[in-house]
């Protein structure tokens, strides 16, 4: 399996812990990456609001670099996936609009033909690698441990722009996984909800009660830590969960990990390797747990 890797911003500046894990998952399972470099920002949605189609030349250039390798192309961020996919499925749509936006990108001699799949780690985990193949791989069963899966918005909805008619079962892949690494899945009622992020500088408190919110859930329903498939919901969920503390009135104190530090935990890989101690909220609770269970 060799993919043309979008690492996104976030995961190479504020959650460095994520590409770490990441990485050192990818070659435990023999996922071989090939790092796009010179890719920039999909805007996040942010760009799209003052200038759509900055936006969308921004995401076809970061399409058009994918093609150039002619493997498939992995994101690491729900976030990302999400605009990506809403920017392909409209460039597909509009074949004189994506002429329009090969013009701007011919400058720096790049064309998008329009036949980008763009998908997820999640996703590409489940899809491709498949979860028969992480179980035969995991050698710490988490089967002592109650884990709350957070999806956040931009990979779960609109469902349509995201293929979910093509693989229905994208909207429980983060519960599979964690079955798949021994662990019991947590439902809660804000697992798909926007975590706040998008609104941390306009609504600073609106945006902290949300977070503060899925993560006194999820405590309350039992979970041992949280685990996301995004660097910006982690960044809500774990960077801001002191201030979301003192905004929602509860204590908390709940780890949040990204998705491959979950799998590499399951895997055995070392702590360090996967960037355990870079959180916010102490992830020492979960790594002493972990390690006191057996080895398979």
């Amino acid at each position: 399996m060799k993919y043309a890797f979008f690492p996104g911003c976030v995961s190479r500046g504020a959650c460095p812990e994520l590409m770490q894990s990441l990485t050192a998952v990818a070659d435990h399972i023999g996922m071989e990456l090939e790092l796009m470099e010179t890719a920039s920002c999909t805007g996040a949605g942010v760009i799209s609001e003052r200038n759509q189609k900055l936006a969308d030349a921004l995401n076809a250039r970061n399409f058009a670099l994918a093609e150039q390798t002619g493997l498939p192309l992995m994101n690491i961020c729900s976030t990302c996936q999400g605009v990506m996919s809403g920017v392909n499925e409209r460039l597909k749509a509009r074949p004189e609009y994506l002429a329009e936006i090969n013009e701007m990108l011919a400058e720096e001699g790049l064309s998008y033909s329009g036949k980008a799949d763009p998908r997820n780690f999640m996703w590409v985990l489940v899809e491709d690698f498949g979860l028969d193949n992480l179980r035969k791989l995991v050698k710490r069963p988490l089967s002592e441990l109650n884990v709350a899966p957070f999806y956040g918005c931009y990979i779960s909805r609109p469902t349509d722009v995201l293929g979910y008619h093509d693989f229905p079962q994208r909207g429980v892949y983060l519960e599979m996984i964690i079955e798949a690494c021994g662990a019991t899945p947590v439902d809660y009622s804000g697992k798909k909800k926007c975590c706040g992020f998008p609104i941390i500088t306009m609504n600073r408190e609106n945006s902290l009660t949300m977070a503060g919110n899925h993560v006194g859930e999820a405590t309350e329903k039992g979970a041992d830590f949280m685990v996301t498939p995004c660097p910006l919901c982690h960044l809500n969920l774990d960077a801001q969960q002191p201030d979301a503390a003192r905004v929602v009135k509860t204590p908390l104190n709940l780890p949040i990990l990204h998705l491959s530090q979950l799998i590499g935990m399951a895997l055995g890989i070392d702590d360090a390797a996967l960037g355990l101690n870079r959180h916010v909220v102490s992830t020492n609770p979960v790594r002493e747990r972990v390690h006191a269970l057996p080895l398979a």
